[in-house]
């Protein structure tokens, strides 16, 4: 085989090969939102089958975000959560979407101890937030204020089976996956000015009428938030129906090998 055709056969693979990457497999970037907002960037999170879009806007110090994740169960919830200290639960301020009374609800919640948690303002601002369903997912959107000139946030992620009546989340499965659902942030990966796509432009002010109304938004660390009816819904949560990371995979890898079969009989006949 000529050496100049070998070269550009065995690029051809390799090309192919590097298009198999995780990282062209995201399953986030197929996901479309029912109130048209969009982000500058989004991630596979490693543990829970769970997705972050986020746009991190710098003149403002602000961060958008919509955290997709099947709860735990029917009647479950999800949460995304900051640590403002360190890495894990503990000191995280959380907002947490579920269903109460049929619709989609977001509140938020000091966690500041393993103590299950009650509803609670936040330690810093927070606004434009609202929840949607996603298949059997919930999206959980919010814009949150991060310090001025931060480079990273220490993120928290987790579902749980059900919520009391007093608002109270029952305690998530304490297993690999629940446990280990953190991480660090990169705000510079989704860098750009915020869509708004429907909702307040800023924090609003919170009070109790706030608290009471399932159709309200709140702001300045305000303790509830709802968007839709969850009527659409229906089964039990699982994966989106969005083509899923390891399906797009499996696609790419079939994709090399019909690649690879192609390189060596192109490589048969060239020597012939």
């Amino acid at each position: 085989m000529a050496p100049a055709l070998t070269i550009t056969l065995l690029s051809l693979y390799a090309a192919v090969v590097l298009l198999i990457s995780p990282a062209h497999c995201l399953t986030c970037e197929s996901q479309k939102f029912k109130n048209g907002k969009t982000f500058a960037t989004c991630v596979d999170l490693p543990k829970l089958a769970a997705f972050l879009h986020y746009t991190y806007d710098a003149s403002n110090s602000s961060l958008a975000i919509a955290y997709v994740a099947a709860p735990a169960a029917d009647e479950g919830w999800v949460a995304w959560a900051i640590n403002p200290k360190k890495e894990g639960m503990v000191g995280s301020q959380a907002l947490l979407a579920y269903k109460e009374k049929g619709a989609l609800v977001v509140k938020t919640y000091d966690i500041s101890s393993y103590v299950a948690p009650s509803v609670s303002k936040l330690s810093f601002d927070v606004w434009d937030l609202s929840a949607e369903s996603l298949d059997k997912n919930y999206a959980l959107f919010a814009t949150v204020k991060v310090p001025e000139k931060a480079e990273t946030v220490n993120q928290v992620w987790q579902v749980g089976p059900s919520v009391r009546e007093d608002g109270t989340p029952v305690r998530h499965a304490m297993n690999d996956g629940n446990m280990n659902s953190k991480g660090v942030l990169k705000l510079a990966d989704g860098a750009g000015k915020i869509s708004a796509g429907g909702g307040a432009s800023g924090p609003a002010a919170s009070g109790p009428d706030a608290a009471s109304s399932p159709s309200s938004s709140t702001g300045t660390g305000g303790t509830t938030s709802s968007s839709e009816t969850g009527g659409t819904d229906s089964g039990s949560p699982g994966p989106s129906g969005e083509e899923t990371a390891g399906a797009c995979m499996l696609r790419k890898l079939g994709l090399a090998s019909y690649m690879g079969v192609i390189v060596l009989f192109g490589g048969f006949f060239v020597g012939l």
